[in-house]
């Protein structure tokens, strides 16, 4: 993607009155001492974030609630992350970012713990809300800072690296859900120092959230790297409030619409695999221990390596002169991605269908490991933050489709003892537009690199 601009405003928010000198970057050792400690950061939030999801059926037994109860409660997090994020990203462009992470990581801590004292519904509710809260000041901080750490051409692997905090989060969750699921089956209660007896479920979860306290202290005692100087160009963008951030996606619509479009579906396929255990149980008799066993092992070992892999090969593409390596990239994860997402559920035995999933896996991975690298090209440096809240808002939001359709075909179309089909249909009717748009996203994409000097800074 060519050298970093190095010209850029004065100041953020001055509409870009000048050149700046270029500063260097921080050393390697100091920007992958952050990276690793936002990556021990996103798998906190991670476990935090599923955690709850595996503890239903007790909670729902203690406070006598239904499963549209429930699903309130699940949906709490969603909107609260996706919304917060927005003014996250307009904080995260102007203040002390490290210090943000920081309190977001204490923040989210304490709603999980407070998530397993409360006392009611409502309760439940606004801890649940809490959690949403302090993860949306992690990711947009993260991006910030990686972009401020690395240059264009070494960004791929640090990125890649942190979003493996996803499948190694995931894989942990899943590998304890068949422990917690007959811990609470067995009753009994337990007992920790200031909260006294303890049911499993409520002990569960504070075992999980009180680490996060500890750690966000450290955030305290770190040093965030200095911001990059912005792209001068008026034509690009003036400023970095908010509004500057819209109009610039505004006269970038075909390109970001197509480019969400790809990443969206990623997340509409992952969402709606959340059905995949009732699937595995109904189709070819999986008991949910089973699948939450075997997917937790694959995941580990899959889902880091592959993305790992991924932000090597971009990083190493983007040296060789390979102008939109990132975008290539994003292609080939969501070809690989989309019929394995599909495929799987119309074979005749369980392990040949999980076989084809770990593929789907791989497909999965890419996508979402090299969706930000991508995103960050296309970027000028002083709306970043914003621009990666709204990226997240919008993935986010699409892909909670993905599980509502699933359920919609299923109760309506297929019938709930064909489950699978349901699943194996989102795949097509989410990626068949960013399918046919996808000549159109690289000419746009490769204009706008142009525009902003092969980088965004």
């Amino acid at each position: 993607m060519g050298r970093e601009a190095e010209a850029g405003a004065a100041r953020p928010g001055t509409g870009g009155a000048g050149p700046s000198p270029a500063r260097p970057y921080p050393s390697a050792t100091a920007g992958w001492f952050l990276v690793v400690m936002l990556t021990i950061a996103y798998i906190f939030s991670f476990v935090d974030r599923y955690i709850l999801g595996l503890l239903i059926e007790p909670i729902k037994a203690e406070f006598g609630l239904s499963d549209r109860s429930i699903g309130w409660l699940l949906s709490a997090f969603t909107l609260v992350y996706g919304f917060v994020g927005i003014f996250m990203g307009w904080l995260i462009d102007r203040g002390k970012r490290i210090w943000i992470v920081s309190i977001g990581v204490g923040l989210w801590s304490i709603a999980t713990v407070a998530t397993g004292t409360a006392k009611n519904f409502a309760q439940l509710f606004a801890a649940r809300m809490g959690v949403g809260v302090g993860e949306a000041t992690l990711s947009p901080a993260t991006f910030s800072m990686i972009g401020d750490s690395f240059p264009a051409e070494k960004r791929g692997k640090p990125i890649a690296f942190y979003s493996s905090a996803l499948p190694i989060g995931a894989g942990l969750a899943s590998l304890l859900s068949g422990a917690i699921i007959a811990w609470t089956a067995s009753g009994g209660t337990q007992s920790l120092p200031f909260f006294g007896e303890l049911s499993p479920w409520r002990f569960t979860l504070i075992l999980v959230g009180l680490p996060g306290l500890v750690f966000a202290l450290f955030f305290l005692l770190m040093k965030e790297p200095a911001r990059r100087p912005a792209a001068a160009a008026s034509d690009v963008i003036s400023g970095n409030g908010f509004t500057d951030a819209l109009k610039y996606i505004w006269r970038n619509r075909l390109l970001y619409l197509g480019f969400l479009l790809l990443i969206g579906t990623m997340t509409t396929i992952a969402y709606s695999q959340g059905f995949l255990a009732p699937t595995f149980e109904r189709t070819w008799g999986w008991s949910p221990q089973k699948y939450a066993f075997v997917n937790g092992v694959a995941l580990l070992v899959i889902g880091p390596a592959n993305m790992l892999l991924m932000g090597s090969i971009s990083d190493w593409w983007t040296r060789k002169g390979v102008k939109d390596a990132a975008l290539r990239l994003l292609f080939i994860g969501f070809l690989i991605m989309v019929p394995t997402a599909s495929l799987p559920l119309f074979m005749p035995t369980a392990e040949l269908a999980f076989a084809i999933l770990c593929i789907n896996t791989v497909g999965i991975g890419i996508v979402s490991a090299i969706g930000v690298t991508a995103l960050l090209v296309i970027t000028p440096a002083q709306v970043r933050g914003q621009i990666v809240a709204i990226y997240y808002l919008s993935i986010s939001w699409f892909g909670s489709l993905g599980p509502i359709v699933v359920g919609e075909l299923s109760s309506s179309v297929f019938g709930e003892e064909n489950i699978r089909y349901a699943v194996a249909a989102v795949p097509f009717i989410f990626g068949f537009i960013p399918f046919l748009m996808m000549p159109l996203t690289r000419r746009l994409y490769r204009a706008q690199m142009e525009r902003l000097g092969d980088g965004a800074g």
